[in-house]
């Protein structure tokens, strides 16, 4: 097997993605992120295990013994692992990592970090539980929680997702005006360990390599000064000017979020996509909530309702202004959610001119599943 990852040939982006004929295979969502990896030319990856993540990262160890991916090894902990990824992309390679839950949690103190060094790591994360007593089981919580740290963040719903998500999100991150790190979520067991056809790239063409020289901020090159993780030293004094750098770096950083959408719409397709968008009715969902919606408009159209499908695909940027759009003249927005705070309803109703119309429900939580009929009953209330 090292011999196909030496032979294999590098392609333009746009070959990889779009061109190249694609082959279905019956996999997991963990075995879509190899997939996905063993394409992307990745130098290092850095693990540390926790339920429902560990198969992928596990999987992602497999093809670094076969040669698609340079460096792999263990981290001691989640904090450990996120920054020693984060010291391997100021050094100028092509970084990824996975982690979910408490995990996740364990290691948020860097999250913020990689978004201010404006470093383009991707990282994979599946959700789980949160709260106590513990439980492995699919909560999305984590997704509210660190919308807001600087980095990218989408939402899979399917393992076809989860592959093409994180394929691109290296070059979505690495654009120039972008240069901010990724996060790709998925639930964790619905898309993690259950099997799907998803339709993949050759194995033996992979994207070009990263360019650490066309980043908006110097590369940690002990070859090429300057060598230094922060560019002026008087950020880290207390006066007026320090005040005026640090804030003009956080507009800066969510700037380039914003640029981001250009690199999203022309590689993912938008932020988002839609199904019967001029019904009077509509369901704006994100992840797995998104399946368990078709499978309720299915139900509602035999019933007569005709009921619009918005999947969001992207959270950060989030597309307040398409949301905006849709929502008006609506009847009802109905946001069905796997969490119990309700963040993605609180971000809709944040952008929607008259959020009254936003029914942040049905919610299931601690690893509860949604039946589409929670999902009809709301349809059924708003039709009356």
């Amino acid at each position: 097997m090292a011999d196909k990852a030496i032979q294999q040939k590098i392609v333009e982006p746009e070959e990889l993605f779009f061109k190249a004929k694609r082959e279905k295979q019956f996999i997991t969502g963990s075995e879509a992120v190899k997939e996905s990896i063993k394409r992307a030319n990745v130098d290092m990856a850095i693990s540390y295990p926790i339920t429902p993540q560990s198969e992928s990262m596990h999987l992602v160890g497999d093809i670094y013994a076969q040669g698609y991916v340079k460096d792999y090894y263990r981290g001691e902990n989640e904090l450990g692992v996120m920054s020693a990824v984060a010291g391997a992309s100021m050094g100028g390679v092509r970084v990824f990592t996975a982690t979910g839950g408490q995990g996740a949690l364990r290691a948020f103190e860097m999250f913020p970090t990689w978004a201010g060094a404006r470093l383009p790591i991707v990282c994979a994360f599946f959700c789980r539980g949160l709260n106590s007593p513990l439980t492995i089981q699919p909560d999305t919580i984590e997704i509210g929680l660190l919308l807001d740290t600087g980095m990218l963040v989408l939402h899979a719903e399917t393992a076809q997702d989860l592959y093409d998500m994180i394929l691109k999100s290296f070059i979505i991150a690495e654009e120039p005006d972008v240069h901010l790190p990724v996060a790709v979520f998925a639930d964790g067991f619905f898309v993690t360990h259950t099997r799907e056809i998803v339709e993949i790239a050759p194995e033996d063409i992979k994207l070009p390599p990263y360019n650490p020289y066309k980043a908006p901020v110097p590369v940690m090159d002990m070859e090429t000064p300057p060598v230094r993780q922060m560019r002026d030293p008087f950020v880290m004094k207390s006066n007026y000017v320090s005040y005026a750098c640090h804030a003009s770096w956080q507009q800066e950083v969510r700037a380039a979020a914003e640029r981001a959408r250009k690199h999203i719409n022309k590689y993912l397709g938008g932020l988002l996509e839609t199904g019967n968008e001029d019904a009077e009715i509509l369901i704006m969902a994100s992840g797995t909530a998104v399946s368990q919606s078709r499978a309720a408009i299915i139900r509602a159209e035999a019933e007569g309702l005709k009921v619009g499908l918005v999947k969001l695909k992207s959270l950060r940027p989030f597309p307040k202004d398409e949301i905006k759009a849709l929502a008006k003249g609506k009847k009802a927005v109905i946001v069905p959610e796997f969490n119990i705070t309700g963040w993605l309803a609180r971000e809709i109703k944040s952008v929607v001119e008259d959020n009254s119309k936003v029914i942040g429900a049905p919610r299931v939580y601690g690893g509860m599943t949604m039946p589409p009929k929670l999902i009809l009953e709301e349809i059924r209330r708003c039709s009356k």
